[in-house]
């Protein structure tokens, strides 16, 4: 009896090794690949979006030259498979044979990079999400016990990415909790929080700077009924933006040809980015021109028609830029949106209602408000932008906006782009 208890406790001491080696391998990996596309997409965004800038022709070139260099590489490189996003991870968490194939690492990797450096009006870390993944995927298949960890193993992958974009472990673990699995188990938050640490100390490692540099001192109570409006408006503009990405993707079926998507989203995008650069890629370049000074912005006309353009476009864009088989999600243009959305309800409230509230806290805020309501995950967005700023001044605020926008986009619209892929994985 002894014996046979010795062994049992030895076999699960043996099992428990390997999944903490495990969780710390795919941590690793996932988080190298995160800050490698992150880096690789800033720099070579940055160079693109010059040249675009200096010589205007090359914002109609460079769309319809990546969009269709991203089709040839899928068709003659990665067998035609088409990149479902993360309707991908979700297929694969809900079967237990379906696996992500190897090929999902170096195919959202490099379509992923090639969309946003090249203009399409997105960003990276959906790419990331389902690279990361498919490492989690590719290890549950290496050990047969592996295969009843397999969701854990998927969200490591997952939660190990989403801490090196951003810098914050708890976005990360959160992430994978409120979007990837709903049944969170004392294995899997091991394996989650063994990957999240491993990640966060490879951002350490590297002094990862913070994507945007703000100043934030301070917020005031009198300011709450502005939060909770901020919130509401915030997540009816989540609902626009995935009514409009769903609109291309369910109702524009009828254009078959690829070369015809492509020439339809390039012209779309082209258009959009000629009248208002903003656009380019995921954007992170105009939120860092609007950070440095935002405090001290006058509402001219030029600036309405700008922001409201910005606003308006950029879903549209967004759509249009998946729609003709650029890699990618809502995440950057979330945030996009937020700043954007969050610096005219601040600087309007300012000019005609005189309500002395601090622009940059909402432009801040309104970057967790979008993303709060257009994928449904709250927390994730408050401690992802507590992440990007490396900042918790506004922990307080932004929970107030990330919570009502979350409700009020829900109440209209029961589905986000991720939710609605789910459903109609099952």
């Amino acid at each position: 009896m002894k014996t046979s208890r010795f062994i049992k406790d030895n076999i699960k001491l043996i099992k428990l090794q390997k999944l903490i080696i495990v969780s710390i391998l795919i941590g690793f990996l996932a988080a190298f690949l995160g800050i490698a596309l992150k880096k690789l997409t800033e720099h070579y965004e940055q160079i693109f979006f010059n040249q675009a800038s200096l010589h205007p022709i090359f914002i109609f070139v460079f769309p319809v030259f990546g969009l269709t260099v991203i089709y040839f590489i899928r068709q003659n490189v990665f067998n035609k498979k088409i990149n479902k996003g993360i309707n991908e991870v979700f297929e694969s968490t809900a079967s237990p044979t379906k696996n992500l194939p190897k090929s999902k690492i170096a195919s959202h990797f490099i379509n992923g990079l090639l969309t946003v450096i090249f203009g399409g009006s997105t960003g990276i870390e959906v790419s990331t999400v389902v690279a990361t993944a498919t490492i989690g995927s590719v290890a549950q298949q290496k050990h047969n016990f592996f295969k009843e960890y397999k969701t854990a193993l998927i969200s490591a992958g997952i939660a190990a990415g989403i801490t090196a974009l951003f810098g914050s472990p708890f976005a990360g673990l959160f992430f994978v909790c409120e979007v990837i699995s709903k049944k969170i188990t004392k294995p899997f938050l091991l394996i989650n929080i063994i990957s999240v640490t491993i990640a966060f100390g490879l951002v350490y490692l590297i002094d990862e700077e913070p994507t945007f540099a703000v100043s934030i001192t301070k917020w005031h109570y009198y300011a709450l009924p502005y939060f909770i409006m901020l919130g509401v408006i915030s997540g009816v503009n989540a609902v626009y933006l995935t009514k409009c990405v769903l609109f291309f993707k369910n109702n524009l079926n009828h254009i078959k040809s690829h070369y015809y998507k492509i020439v339809f989203g390039s012209v779309i995008l082209s258009c959009s980015l000629f009248f208002f650069p903003q656009l380019y890629g995921e954007g992170y370049h105009a939120i860092k021109t609007i950070f440095t000074d935002p405090n001290h912005l006058q509402l001219t006309s030029t600036l309405i028609i700008s922001l409201i353009g910005i606003i308006i476009l950029k879903p549209i864009v967004t759509s249009a830029t998946l729609f003709s088989g650029g890699d990618g999600g809502v995440f950057a243009p979330s945030l996009f949106i937020g700043a954007f959305l969050g610096l005219f309800i601040a600087l309007f409230l300012n000019t005609y209602f005189h309500a002395a509230i601090i622009p940059m806290n909402f432009m801040v805020l309104g970057m967790a408000a979008s993303l709060s309501a257009s994928i449904h995950a709250p927390i994730t967005a408050i401690f992802l932008i507590c992440g990007l700023t490396n900042d918790y001044t506004l922990f307080f605020p932004l929970t107030i906006v990330s919570f009502t926008a979350k409700f009020t986009a829900a109440r209209i619209y029961p589905y986000s782009v991720y939710s609605y892929a789910a459903s109609l994985s099952k």
